[in-house]
């Protein structure tokens, strides 16, 4: 049955609308239908792209404000890096189930850098940026155990499972070390030094790139290699 509308012109009197049959209704409105989900689908598109981007880390840059943050420790305590404007400060990416992790750890190597430049006055903070039920997760309580069994000498050791913190820093491997100054201010990302190797015998005669990093920093110089490339294994953050 033919379909009849009106509308009124400029002076009020009603105006027949052309005659549409029932056909040329629907046809008229798939139309517009198909056009409403091209935009839809094209909104949907961009809305996602630009969360695919804002999820993507990109590396802080060295030489402004690192950023910033606030983490539990193991014991529940919260540690924000604003308490330590002021301070020197080691950020290590922390993992102890992962080969390259324990070639420092059962070499005593990063407790003797986390104890000779926390005498200096630096503030050491180990992060966990695993996820739940992935490698170098563990509960905080037994997160301690691990601590004292590995003879830990960070200040303290941070939990980030949802990698949030992680990914600020463009955390890739454990471990990765980060110096931030008083200032606040990113000094260094990268490797602990120039042997990406598992093997504990790579630590002979290595350049430490962090240590050298601390020594520059600490005497007032530049840090002359603020970027390297890290090595060990991927952060394992949530899938």
């Amino acid at each position: 049955m033919p379909l009849r509308h009106t509308f009124r012109d400029r002076s009020g009197a009603p105006r027949p609308l052309p005659k549409l049959n029932l056909l040329e209704v629907k046809m008229h409105r798939s139309r517009i239908a198909s056009r409403t989900a091209v935009v839809t689908v094209a909104a949907v598109a961009v809305l996602l792209s630009g969360q695919q981007a804002r999820g993507q880390s990109a590396s802080p840059t060295i030489g402004e404000p690192a950023p910033v943050f606030t983490l539990p420790d193991t014991y529940g305590a919260e540690h924000a890096l604003a308490d330590y404007r002021g301070e020197w400060v080691v950020l290590e990416w922390l993992n102890y189930g992962c080969p390259y992790v324990k070639k420092h750890y059962n070499s005593q190597n990063m407790q003797n850098l986390q104890a000779e430049y926390g005498e200096r006055g630096v503030k050491w903070l180990a992060i966990v940026s695993s996820a739940p039920g992935k490698q170098g997760y563990y509960e905080p309580e037994a997160m301690n155990e691990m601590n004292e069994e590995k003879g830990q000498r960070a200040l303290a050791v941070l939990l980030d499972p949802t990698g949030v913190v992680g990914k600020m820093y463009n955390a890739q491997t454990t471990p990765q070390m980060v110096i931030i100054d008083p200032e606040g201010t990113l000094l260094y990302n990268g490797a602990i030094d120039d042997k990406p190797s598992s093997r504990p015998s790579s630590l002979e005669g290595a350049h430490n790139y962090l240590a050298a990093a601390l020594d520059e920093a600490l005497a007032g110089q530049p840090v002359s290699v603020p970027t390297t490339k890290p090595y060990g294994c991927s952060v394992k953050y949530p899938s």
